[in-house]
């Protein structure tokens, strides 16, 4: 009987039915949307920050470098060249390897983070910056002066010197464990990464852009401040450029740096992803001297595009969503209410035949109920369909990642440090659907369609058979 009535009454008042559904579904729609752009934006947002720390890593610990007194030469570039008495045309080349971005660490500084609480990795690393300069000298020649040989003072014409200064990044990696740090945001494209016994052996990683650039195939030797290293594999980055040009065992780095037992940066990954905070405190406490920097504090320097649309989304979005969902649930309850107010006949009559006010709410509470999964369904089909237009359309948003921690560039997880003070990235925006989504569409369709029926049912209850007989003519 129930059933019956029902269908008999939905099919007679399906204009109101649809009404009712259509603004449901237009607000389940939009939070919907919503939900899958936000997550959409930490996507993207983790994407830009992984392609800084590398995948896995949680946190990193730095020393910022102190900054050089007035007057104080030391760290600053200087190239000495032999004299040569061959003439002018021979070609001069040296390099000169610094440390950069950060104040170098003791490696036993890696252990003492592994030991703290919460830690389940700590693996070290070490960032060197190497520029190259070489040409060649051209000697004057004495012209005699005025008169001959004998004559006057002569003078020099000619002379001087072309030189090329080129510089690049060099990251040493600790090769005994890749799971975490810079090295994981790339993908090994071309040929191999390294071995656990590789420690001391003189092969190289290179990035693709600067293999490309250089001309470097596998097998290829390259040359850091003499010192020949074998590439072994190319990486290509996950999003974003690379965390070096080369990289090569930490202890290498070390040796061409004149580093020993010396890193810049720890990389950290916790336990419980939960615990970031407490793990940060632990290490800040326990050790210190050091800055710690995590995903989240990096997080706070993103600017340019996807940070505006983040915040729309997360802000102006979910307001508008509530303020959407609030406004269709009333209209609902309205509608309802008024529908009551229309079948006060039938309800009176009811009434008069038997039936129980509990029974007439049900009634009400159920055609509401059934409007309500109707919208559900036909808002979760409209947000389905604008989550995978915006999927579709995969629009470009921009990142730009500023320094954290007194970093000299944008590894501001402690990373190596790029070549100016903050890295652009480009990330395509999608909007992923999750279950939990849809989960919550359909709670708020049966919420929507339970307060609709509320509004009908407290409506509903308040009738008495004497009303349907007044307006009986």
């Amino acid at each position: 009987m129930f059933f019956t009535y029902l269908r008999r009454e939905l099919r007679r008042r399906r204009k109101a039915a649809l009404v009712v559904a259509s603004g449901l579904a237009l607000g389940i729609a939009l939070v919907i949307v919503v939900s899958s752009v936000s997550a959409g934006m930490e996507q993207a947002q983790g994407k830009v920050l992984q392609s800084l720390y590398g995948l896995g890593t949680d946190m990193t610990v730095t020393k910022a470098a102190e900054p050089p007194e007035e007057g104080d030469a030391e760290g600053r570039p200087r190239f000495q060249f032999d004299a040569k008495d061959s003439g002018s045309g021979e070609e001069q080349s040296t390099d000169r390897v610094m440390v950069q971005g950060f104040q170098t660490l003791s490696s036993s500084t890696v252990t003492k983070v592994g030991e703290q609480q919460g830690v389940a990795e700590a693996v070290g690393g070490l960032s060197l910056n190497v520029v190259k300069v070489n040409g060649q000298f051209a000697q004057g020649e004495i012209q005699p002066g005025q008169g001959g040989p004998g004559g006057g003072q002569g003078r020099v014409q000619g002379g001087g010197a072309d030189f090329e200064v080129n510089s690049y990044t060099v990251y040493g990696t600790d090769v005994t464990n890749l799971a975490i740090g810079p090295l994981t945001s790339s993908k090994i494209s071309k040929g191999r990464t390294f071995r656990s016994s590789e420690t001391d052996a003189k092969v190289a990683v290179a990035d693709e852009s600067y293999a490309k650039e250089k001309d470097l195939a596998l097998g290829d030797a390259v040359t850091i401040s003499g010192t020949k290293f074998e590439i072994i594999g190319i990486a290509t980055p996950d999003s974003g450029d690379a965390t070096a040009n080369l990289y090569i065992p930490v202890e290498q780095a070390q040796a061409l740096s004149d580093s020993k037992d010396k890193v810049t940066t720890v990389y950290v990954q916790v336990t419980d992803s939960q615990r970031i905070d407490a793990v940060k405190s632990t290490i800040q406490q326990n050790i210190s001297g050091t800055t710690v920097t995590t995903s989240a504090d990096l997080a706070d320097t993103v600017s340019g595009s996807l940070s505006t649309a983040s915040s729309l989304a997360s802000n102006v979005g979910k307001w508008l969503s509530i303020a959407v969902l609030v406004a269709a649930f009333l209209v609902a309850g309205l509608l309802t209410m008024s529908a009551v107010s229309r079948r006060v006949r039938e309800f009176g009559t009811l009434k008069a035949l038997g039936w129980k006010s509990g029974r007439v709410t049900r009634q009400v509470v159920g055609e509401a109920v059934v409007n309500g999964l109707a919208g559900g369904v036909l808002g979760i089909a409209l947000g389905l369909a604008g989550a995978y237009t915006v999927t579709a359309v995969s629009p470009t948003l921009q990142a730009q990642i500023g320094a954290t921690g007194g970093t000299a560039g944008p590894g501001g997880m402690g990373g190596p440090v790029r070549q100016s003070a903050s890295q652009a990235f480009e990330v395509a925006l999608t909007a992923p659907i999750s279950l939990t989504t849809i989960g919550t569409a359909v709670g708020l369709a049966v919420a929507g369609g339970l307060i609709a029926g509320a509004f009908g049912g407290w409506r509903a209850s308040r009738l008495r058979p004497a009303d349907a007989l007044r307006r009986v003519e």
